[in-house]
């Protein structure tokens, strides 16, 4: 038999001696990777916790305001299936920022809220219904009042929100959709 013969019949002999040291590296891969998993895993728990919550002016400003001024638009043109759409935009948008910040100043600001919006969205809600624009103007100017008076007592009442006196700047076309 030559040296190459004799290779041959010790290839078998040498990958069965090698297979402890291929398990004992699988295994230390397979142990790195639940280590950086498992630091992956703290990490994204770590982000949770410090994940950004905006205040509630940032709130006010990205959802009500927007909402409050195209509401007054809609019923301006008298676009009750837009100012209805609206109207209950407006109605989620209080209520989620009631769920991000469940108190202001030791108040439970969900209750705060709906105890001031309640009455002047109820009767909003009717004016847009009965498509009365006399009806939707008082209710609008009700609830703008409404959401002074909770400035007024979260001591903000420096935030001054007022009836849109103005066409909007909006891009939106509430004017150009059907109406009643």
């Amino acid at each position: 038999m030559d040296d190459r013969e004799s290779n041959i019949e010790r290839s078998p002999l040498d990958v069965t001696r090698r297979i402890p040291a291929m398990i004992v590296a699988a295994a230390m891969v397979s142990l790195a990777t639940g280590i950086a998993a498992s630091r992956g895993v703290a990490a994204a728990s770590e982000a949770a916790r410090t994940e950004y919550l905006p205040s509630i002016s940032d709130l006010m400003i990205a959802t009500i305001q927007p909402r409050h001024e195209r509401l007054w638009q809609a019923g301006q043109n008298k676009n009750w299936e837009f100012a209805s759409y609206e109207l209950g935009n407006l109605h989620g948008a209080f209520n989620r920022i009631g769920l991000a910040h469940s108190t202001v100043h030791d108040i439970p600001f969900p209750e705060m809220i709906a105890s001031v919006t309640k009455q002047p969205l109820d009767e909003l809600n009717s004016a847009i219904r009965s498509k009365d624009g006399i009806a939707f103007a008082k209710a609008y100017a009700d609830l703008t009042g409404a959401c002074n008076s909770c400035h007024q007592a979260l001591n903000h009442g420096a935030v001054v929100i007022r009836v849109p006196g103005r066409q909007s700047a909006s891009d939106l076309g509430i004017s150009d959709a059907s109406r009643d």
